[in-house]
């Protein structure tokens, strides 16, 4: 028997909270990234790790929220946990890989192009696994081409927002990766809802409803509150907001101006300590008495 799906039972409302928090996790994992790309090798592992985290919790939370809002008519939702939870540990690994990637070697050529793959593969596959935790009297059957261009548009969007996120060209820019990576994400989770099909046990087994909210609540806290700490630590490094490295301190001279010792820290002086430079001809005139 074939099911009735209604992906948007609360009409716009939850695509669109849906794409802010992709976006908010990609913003915050992909300014992460940026300040792993500003930093010492020994502090770039734990701000790669924070942006890994930070954008896979953002996507499983985009792609539970978007599913607040899909029914199945006839017929009650319900989750497995543990291949819930199992989705979203699989997005925060297969993320992981990809921004690792780019973060030690750059998102440029074959780096950009094998971390923005991994990386959008791994927005897929949260997707999938996430769908089959979910359980009612029946079964999904998916659409073959449909379900290799929900792929694709993650792995492009992916890997633009990483190549968008190593410019390093300050706050806006940044804004900018996280709105396509927000795209990429309910792009793909929507394209793949389209390609679903549903085709239910037997005779209708009670009325259609989503997923229980005593299911969904606990689910959402955990990554939301970490999405909040995330936003923490960014808000409170000017780095991150700036994206810009840091400046060597200032070194104060005495008789010198500050802002010319910062200006030229990177020259080798000109002359040597304790040498008088040479005085130019107009000098020695002005010093000399004039004949009468």
């Amino acid at each position: 028997m074939q099911g009735t799906v209604d992906g948007f039972s609360y009409g716009a409302v939850t695509p669109l909270v849906a794409y802010l928090m992709a976006c908010l996790g990609g913003a915050l994992g992909l300014r992460c990234t940026t300040r792993s790309l500003l930093v010492t090798h020994s502090w770039r592992p734990a701000w790669l790790a924070l942006g890994s985290a930070a954008i896979g919790s953002g996507i499983w939370t985009m792609h539970f929220v978007a599913m607040m809002g899909f029914t199945i008519a006839d017929t009650p939702i319900h989750y497995d946990k543990p291949i819930t939870y199992a989705s979203l540990g699989l997005a925060i690994v297969m993320v992981g890989v990809g921004v690792f990637i780019v973060g030690y070697r750059g998102a440029t050529g074959i780096p950009l192009f094998t971390g923005g793959t991994i990386t959008g593969l791994g927005v897929a596959s949260m997707h999938y696994l996430g769908m089959a935790g979910v359980r009612f009297h029946g079964r999904f059957t998916y659409n073959t081409l449909t379900v290799a261009v929900s792929v694709v548009i993650a792995v492009v969007a992916a890997t633009a927002a990483l190549w968008a996120a190593g410019q390093v060209r300050g706050f806006l820019w940044s804004v900018g990766a996280s709105l396509v990576m927000g795209l990429a994400v309910s792009g793909m989770h929507y394209t793949g809802m389209a390609a679903l099909g549903v085709h239910l046990d037997g005779a209708a087994h009670g009325g259609g409803s989503g997923p229980e909210a005593s299911v969904l609540a606990p689910m959402l806290i955990g990554p939301l509150a970490f999405l909040l700490l995330a936003g923490v630590l960014v808000i409170f490094d000017p780095f991150v907001i700036m994206g810009r490295p840091q400046r060597t301190p200032v070194e104060h001279k005495p008789g010198v101006p500050a802002a010319a010792v910062a200006a030229h820290t990177d020259r080798r002086p000109t002359l040597h300590e304790g040498r008088q430079p040479a005085r130019r001809p107009e000098d020695h005139r002005s010093r000399t008495p004039q004949n009468r």
